[in-house]
């Protein structure tokens, strides 16, 4: 019986140490697996605190660069603004530089125009000079122009007395023409148309339409000598009929037709 209990005893210790040393076993190799577990988790949280580090290092670049992409964004639109107003710049500077180039044009053309003119205003005048010479020739037009003055101030005077002088001057020609007119009337040739010497009278080929009258005492003459003297005795517009004065004939004389008749006195003027 003892053996057997001294059996069951060995048996139940040898059970005991095999079952103490098989769960020894397994604690070492749940031990192991835990280590190594530990071990694959602190890697796996290492590596997991390292790419989440990564992935913080990553959105910070991203962020970054998403930083320096609206930066960049800003500047391009500057860069475009600018542009834009270099471009605006660039035409405005094009237009005054035309504008210059044509103001300059000018001015040449102005240094060509004022070299002409002191050219023209003789030797030795020069810029420095120009403004004395302006003053001067300043002065010598307002003298010209007071002597200008002067001038028309005695042209319409003395046109004034032209005037007057014509109108006189027409007076005494219209007096004149009359006065002609009435010398012509006295001094009017008529010419003897018939004589009778018997009866002392003659006719003359003129009458009233020519200006004789009753009053009219007439000269008879021949190659412009005067040769006897008449009295108008009958007077008709076209003729007239005198009596000669006998005392007047030059002796040795006859009147003949074709003689001719003047005024003895032309009427006075």
């Amino acid at each position: 019986m003892k053996a057997i209990f001294y059996i069951v005893a060995i048996l139940a210790g040898g059970g005991a140490a095999f079952f103490s040393f098989s769960q020894s076993s397994k604690f070492d190799s749940l031990q192991a697996d835990r280590l190594a577990t530990i071990a694959q988790n602190t890697k796996v949280v290492g590596s997991a605190e390292t790419a989440e580090s990564e992935i913080k290092r990553e959105e910070d670049l991203l962020t970054a660069s998403k930083e320096k992409r609206d930066l960049l964004s800003q500047s391009v639109s500057s860069l475009k603004s600018a542009g834009s107003a270099l471009t605006g710049d660039v035409a405005k500077l094009d237009g005054d530089l035309k504008d210059q180039d044509e103001e300059l044009d000018q001015l040449n053309k102005a240094v060509v125009e004022v070299n002409t003119i002191m050219a023209d205003l003789g030797g030795g005048v020069t810029l420095d000079t120009l403004a004395e010479k302006i003053q001067q020739i300043e002065a010598d037009k307002k003298a010209k122009q007071a002597k200008l003055e002067e001038l028309e101030a005695l042209n319409d005077g003395a046109t004034k007395k032209l005037a007057s002088g014509n109108a006189e001057l027409d007076r005494l020609t219209k007096r004149m023409v009359e006065r002609s007119a009435r010398i012509g009337a006295n001094s009017i040739e008529a010419v003897v148309t018939a004589v009778n010497q018997d009866w002392g009278f003659l006719v003359v080929g003129a009458g009233s339409n020519s200006g004789f009258t009753p009053q009219s005492g007439l000269l008879i003459q021949r190659d412009g000598r005067v040769i006897a003297k008449v009295r108008p005795s009958a007077i008709e517009p076209t003729q007239t009929i005198a009596e000669i004065d006998f005392s007047s004939l030059a002796p040795g004389v006859r009147l003949q037709p074709g003689d001719q008749a003047i005024l003895a006195t032309p009427a006075v003027n």
